[in-house]
C-alpha cells in the first residue's frame, strides 16, 4: 500500500511549478498557438511538437510519434521530475544516422491524469476518462497534425508512447484503433490499476504487423514488473509474432524520467526502421 500510495502522489503530481529551471527544450520543438477543445471532456489542452532539424528545408513527408505527459517530454522546466529528452535524443539520430521521426507531446491534465489515461474506473483512484481522451487524440489531434504537416498518416507510420499511466493508456490505443496505430511503446505500464487491460487482449484480436515494445525497470519492483510479464506472455499466448514484440526489465531502471530517456532511442529505432 505505502508503493501505491506513493505512485499515486508521483502519477498525480506529474506537472509542478517550475519555479526558475531554465528551458532545455531544442529549437525544433514547439507549442501549438492555441490550446486544443477536447470534446467529452469540457477541458482543454496544450500540444506540443517536434519536428525534425531537416523540416523547413525538405519537402519529405516524415512518421508521426504521439506520446503522453508532453510536458515531460521535451523541457525540464516544465517537467516534473525531469525531462525524457525526447529532442535531444533525435536529434542526435538525425546527426548520426539521418533518422527523422515528427513527436506530437499531448499535455498531462495533472489533476486528472489518472482518469483521463485509464478507460477503465478504479474505485480508489479515479473514473474513467480514457475512452474520451483517447477520442480526443484520434479524431481532433491527429487530424490536426496530418492537415497541417507533413505526415505519413497511415498506421504503418503511426506510433503511441507513454510511461506509467501513459502506457497503460497506450496499450489500449494500440488493441482499440488498430485502423490508426501500428505501433506502441508501453513504458512501465500501470496494469495494477486496472484488469481491463488484460481483457481486452482476451476480447479483442491484435493484428499481427502490430510492433509492441515493453518496457520496466527491475527497481520499479514486483507490482510493475510482474503483471508486465504476465501482460507478454498473454500476448505471445494469444498468437501475436515473438518478432513484432519487444519485451525489456532493465536490472537498474527505475520508475522515472531518467531510467525512459535511457531507453527511447532503443526503442523508436526498433519501432520505426
Amino acid at each position: 500500500m505505502k508503493f501505491k500510495s506513493l505512485l499515486f502522489l508521483l502519477l498525480l503530481s506529474s506537472s509542478i511549478c517550475a519555479q526558475e529551471r531554465k528551458s532545455t527544450a531544442s529549437k525544433n520543438v514547439s507549442i501549438l498557438p492555441n490550446q486544443i477543445e477536447m470534446p467529452g471532456l469540457d477541458r482543454s489542452r496544450a500540444i506540443r511538437l517536434y519536428l525534425p532539424p531537416n523540416y523547413d528545408e525538405s519537402k519529405k513527408d516524415y512518421a508521426v510519434l504521439y506520446m503522453h505527459d508532453g510536458q515531460n517530454l521535451f523541457d525540464d522546466a516544465t517537467s516534473f521530475v525531469g525531462e525524457w529528452g525526447v529532442d535531444e535524443i533525435l536529434d542526435q539520430l538525425y546527426e548520426k544516422q539521418g533518422f527523422e521521426l515528427i513527436v506530437v507531446g499531448i499535455d498531462n491534465g495533472q489533476a486528472k491524469r489518472m482518469s483521463e489515461l485509464s478507460p477503465w474506473e478504479n474505485a480508489q483512484y479515479g473514473k474513467a476518462e480514457g475512452k474520451e481522451y483517447m477520442e480526443f487524440i484520434v479524431d481532433v489531434v491527429k487530424p490536426l497534425i496530418d492537415k497541417n504537416y507533413r505526415t505519413k498518416s497511415d498506421r504503418e507510420h503511426t506510433a503511441i508512447m507513454g510511461s506509467s499511466m501513459g502506457g497503460l493508456i497506450s496499450h489500449y490505443a494500440i488493441y482499440q484503433y488498430p485502423e490508426v496505430f501500428g505501433k506502441a511503446g508501453i513504458y512501465s505500464p500501470s496494469y495494477w490499476y486496472a484488469r481491463g487491460a488484460f481483457e481486452i487482449v482476451e476480447e479483442k484480436p491484435m493484428r499481427k504487423d502490430a510492433r509492441l515494445y515493453f518496457f520496466v525497470g527491475q527497481k520499479e519492483g514486483e507490482m510493475m514488473v510482474n503483471p508486465m510479464n504476465e501482460m507478454v506472455d498473454l500476448v505471445l499466448a494469444k498468437g501475436h509474432p515473438s518478432k513484432n514484440l519487444q519485451s525489456i526489465i532493465d536490472p537498474n531502471g527505475e520508475h522515472n524520467e531518467r531510467t525512459w530517456r535511457s531507453d527511447f532511442e532503443n526503442a523508436v529505432l526498433w519501432l520505426f526502421q
